[in-house]
């Protein structure tokens, strides 16, 4: 996947928001849900933009479905972006 999929992804607050509840750890579906006021179906739709930019993953573990981040996604972002600033530093300073 793109850097711009994982841009778009993150650009939505309720996206961030999904992000920050699955740093305490992995949840279902429905946990996720339940911490928003806003439809399953909407929730999904959120889930799955998050999947195809690859900062979440799935697992099946009987009837549920369980959502966990994917660190190393996360991780290379922030490495590009201070990677970024570094190059603006040095050519302001230029």
């Amino acid at each position: 996947m793109g850097i711009q999929n994982t841009l778009k992804a993150l650009a939505d607050p309720t996206r961030r928001d999904i992000l920050n509840l699955l740093k305490k750890g992995r949840l279902s579906a429905g946990e996720i849900s339940d911490a928003f006021p806003i439809s399953g179906a909407a929730i999904s739709r959120h889930l799955s933009v998050l999947k195809e930019a690859d900062l979440i993953r799935d697992e099946r573990d009987g009837k549920f479905i369980y959502y966990e981040l994917n660190a190393s996604v996360l991780e290379e972002i922030m490495l590009w972006i201070k990677d970024l600033s570094r190059n603006e530093t040095n050519h302001a300073k230029e």
